[in-house]
């Protein structure tokens, strides 16, 4: 397994890791979040609906996403923990992390909708950002055809741009300008795209016949913290992965 090159991660703002987990590792983590994304879904209130739901897919209800994984299933914080995956998050943001935020993608077949421009930073408001690292993790090959993500190549070297919410969706904040050019960046199965929190980035629509689910842990150094945080996050949910 390669590891991250951080004089390309530092200009560009992201780089990504092919082979960090077999294929296998996906497959099971597939199926573990597909049954809990079937049993939230039962019980989703109505009220919550706009924000999980995909409203790209209007034949069926599908999730867009489910937060948290890394607290709420035990496949996922096993990959949060992973040494392989846990090396490369040290090499980058130094040693002694946690994981403060996660999220499952479900980018579905044939009509799964894009993810607007936005800057994790803006979200996460960190003490020092270069204390903190997005690792995503494909569990499908994530393409151009099925919505892979672009990014703003050194944005993350700019002040943060301004971000708001659309009429009726809170918690899907997004740059207020037209984004920069942007880059697409497709990962391989079982790869893992490392960003900083400063770098634009968005994902496009899925046009394909395939699925492109994906796992997002939001890495943040021990030293490091939330100190203006744009929405809410539940400290009684951090997982300390390592110490220094």
């Amino acid at each position: 397994m390669a590891g991250v090159d951080k004089t390309a991660y530092g200009r560009a703002g992201h780089y990504t890791v092919p082979g960090v987990f077999r294929a296998a590792e996906m497959d099971a983590a597939i199926e573990d979040v597909g049954r809990w994304g079937e049993e939230f879904l039962r019980e989703l209130p109505a009220e919550q609906r706009r924000w999980y739901l995909d409203g790209g897919v209007k034949a069926k209800e599908v999730l867009r996403k489910l937060d948290n994984p890394h607290h709420y299933r035990e496949s996922i914080r096993s990959l949060a923990r992973d040494a392989r995956l846990v090396a490369l998050v040290e090499d980058v943001i130094g040693k002694g992390v946690s994981v403060y935020f996660s999220q499952i993608f479900f980018k579905a077949p044939e009509g799964g909708g894009p993810k607007p421009a936005h800057q994790d930073n803006y979200y996460f408001g960190p003490r020092d950002p270069q204390g903190l690292v997005t690792a995503w993790i494909a569990f499908d090959d994530a393409t151009v055809e099925n919505g892979c993500m672009y990014f703003g190549e050194g944005s993350q070297l700019e002040p943060l741009l301004p971000h708001a919410a659309p009429p009726g969706e809170p918690f899907n904040l997004q740059i207020t300008a037209p984004a920069a050019r942007m880059t697409p960046a497709p990962v391989p199965k079982g790869g893992v795209s490392f960003h900083h929190g400063g770098v634009l980035h968005q994902s496009g629509p899925n046009h394909s016949t395939r699925w492109r689910r994906a796992c997002a842990l939001h890495y943040v150094r021990n030293d490091n913290a939330f100190v203006n945080p744009a929405l809410p996050y539940d400290e009684a949910l951090y997982l300390k992965v390592t110490v220094t």
